[in-house]
Parts: C-alpha cells; sequence; structure tokens
C-alpha cells in the first residue's frame, strides 16, 4: 500500500492534488502537511499536520512513522515573493530540496516529485517552442533555486538511483486558490476581477505573451508521469510541460465572449521583466512521447469553466459570510 506525503498541501497545486491523490490511493493514506493551515476540503477529507519542511528532525521522524512510500515536495517561495527575500528564498528553496532529497536515500522513499518551472529559462533562451534542451541562464532568484534543484535532483538519481520526476510547470490557472505571489498570477486575478469588479489593472504589459497551463490539465499530466514505468523516464532534471500560450489581451478577449462588459487596463510593475525573460511558448513533446503527455483544455474551454465556478465559489462564500 502506497502512504504519500504531500509537502505544501495548503498551495496552489498542493491543495488540487492532495485531493486528486486521496481520490486515487485512498483518503486516509495521503497525508498532507503545510506550514499553514490547509483548505477545509484538504484537512476534513484526510490527516492534515502542520509540519515545516526546514524542520529536518521533525520531517524525517513523520516520513519513518507513517511508512511514506512517496513524497511529493510542492514547498517554495514563488517568483515574485522571492525577488523581495532572494536570500530567505534561496535558502528554503535549496535546503528543503536536498533535504528531501538526501531522505529519500537514506530511509528508502520510492519516488520523489519535485516541481521545477519555466522559470529556469532567461533570456538567451529561445522564446518560442523553447526545446527541452537548451540555454538555461535564469536572472531571479526562483529560476536559479529551480536550474540548481533540477541539476541536485539529475545527481541524486544517477549518483543514488532515488526515482526522482519533475515537470517545468509553466503558469498555472486555478478557481480554486487564488494568486499567491507569481509572475502569471495575472491569469488567475483577472478572473475573479471580472466577477467581481467587471475590470482588472494588469501588472504585465498587453502583449505579454506566456506559456500556460489549466491545473485540471497540470494535476492529470503529475499524476500521469509519477505513475508512469520507471524505464519510460529518460529525463531526471525536469520535463517541458506545456498546454496554451497567451497575453492579457487574449484572455480579457476570452472573458468578453461571456461578461462584453469587462475591461482591462495595463500598469506593469517588477514582474514585467520577469515575464519578458521566460518563454511564450514551450516545446514538450518529449514528455507528450516518453509517457503519453497531452492537454484538454485550451483557452476557450479554460475561460468558460473558469467564470463558471468562481461566481460559484463566491456565491457560496457570500452565503457563507451572511449566515456565519
Amino acid at each position: 500500500m502506497e502512504k504519500i506525503l504531500v509537502i505544501g498541501a495548503a498551495g496552489q497545486i498542493g491543495s488540487e492534488l492532495t485531493l486528486a491523490l486521496r481520490n486515487t490511493y485512498g483518503n486516509s493514506n495521503v497525508y498532507a502537511t503545510d506550514i499553514k493551515q490547509a483548505p477545509k476540503d484538504v484537512v476534513e477529507s484526510g490527516p492534515f499536520q502542520i509540519l515545516d519542511v526546514m524542520d529536518d528532525k521533525r520531517l524525517i521522524h513523520f516520513i519513518i512513522a507513517n511508512k511514506i512510500t512517496q513524497i511529493y515536495h510542492l514547498a517554495a517561495v514563488l517568483s515574485g515573493n522571492a525577488e523581495k527575500l532572494p536570500l530567505q528564498a534561496w535558502d528554503i528553496n535549496m535546503r528543503s530540496i536536498l533535504s528531501i532529497l538526501d531522505i529519500c536515500k537514506e530511509v528508502g522513499v520510492k519516488k520523489l516529485f519535485w516541481p521545477s518551472s519555466i522559470a529556469v529559462f532567461g533570456r538567451t533562451t529561445p522564446k518560442v517552442n523553447t526545446p527541452q534542451l537548451t540555454i538555461t541562464e535564469p536572472n531571479t532568484v526562483y529560476g536559479i533555486s529551480k536550474l540548481a534543484g533540477e541539476r541536485w535532483c539529475e545527481y541524486y538519481f544517477n549518483r543514488y538511483n532515488v526515482d526522482v520526476r519533475s515537470i517545468r510547470y509553466p503558469g498555472l490557472i486555478s478557481y480554486k486558490t487564488e494568486a499567491g505571489g507569481g509572475t502569471t498570477d495575472y491569469a488567475v486575478e483577472i478572473y475573479y476581477e471580472a466577477i467581481k469588479k467587471g475590470c482588472y489593472e494588469c501588472f504585465l504589459q498587453e502583449d505579454a505573451t506566456l506559456p500556460m497551463l489549466f491545473m485540471p490539465d497540470a494535476i492529470e499530466g503529475t499524476l500521469q508521469l509519477m505513475e508512469a514505468d520507471a524505464s519510460k523516464i529518460k529525463i531526471r532534471s525536469s520535463y517541458n510541460l506545456s498546454g496554451i500560450s497567451f497575453n492579457p489581451d487574449e484572455i480579457a478577449d476570452s472573458i468578453k465572449k461571456h461578461i462584453p462588459e469587462f475591461t482591462i487596463s495595463y500598469k506593469p510593475d517588477f514582474r514585467q521583466k520577469i515575464a519578458e525573460s521566460w518563454p511564450q511558448s514551450i516545446d514538450d513533446s518529449i514528455a507528450r512521447a516518453e509517457w503519453g503527455w497531452k492537454h484538454k483544455y485550451d483557452l476557450d474551454s479554460m475561460t468558460a469553466v473558469m467564470l463558471k465556478e468562481i461566481k460559484k465559489k463566491l456565491i457560496s462564500n457570500k452565503h457563507l459570510v451572511n449566515h456565519g
């Protein structure tokens, strides 16, 4: 029986991945942890514990005591926030992955998932259809830490046979958790603001095209990678993964098909420079060939789901507030 630990289960990916894993492996077999309280559905559907990934002793005790066989390590300081606290972000992002890789080696955890990001690319990387193997010269703290993490993952696989698997996530879009300090977060904020206010002030320029992925596709791809036979996983640094590429102007047009009066304005901040260093589209043909990855949602089908689900969520929250 698999016993799975999700570190960072309160975050954008973790909160949804935890529920998907519980659906597959059984609620009691998926342990959710974070340094903050997780959403209600995560806490109520199975074991949840406050746990700091930087507390090595408590972490290794938890892994041994619960006979953990798989770890999903999702805790990190994201791109926008990392630029405000560079050394702290580097310390958290790097020390946590090195500690977990070492625990997997020592304790014999069967599989480890660790997310990388398109932030590993930089200004010198080809912008369109960025290849799997290409120039990686990141110029953000987040990107530098993710690139270093990729190298350590491959090292631990080659040197110690740790079965570590990774995806370079593009921007992730979800209606369940609101934005949390990333450069691609405008693509979540814009839907909320469209419904709440009918307008949005974007912190990127209108033509800032970035690769994105709808969260249901991201979760499906992650589970697919982790369930694939080890012999199919040829890349142990991190796989390129892509779904849809668009800019703020295009997402606004997609929203206007449902909310014709919606307006968007632009006030680029420091995140525009980060966005300019990232690719516009990603070549993920290796992931598609090696373990059968394919995405399901395009921009318009994603917009329809986002608007519908956010409306439901906001109505439900209002109801709770009125009757709380």
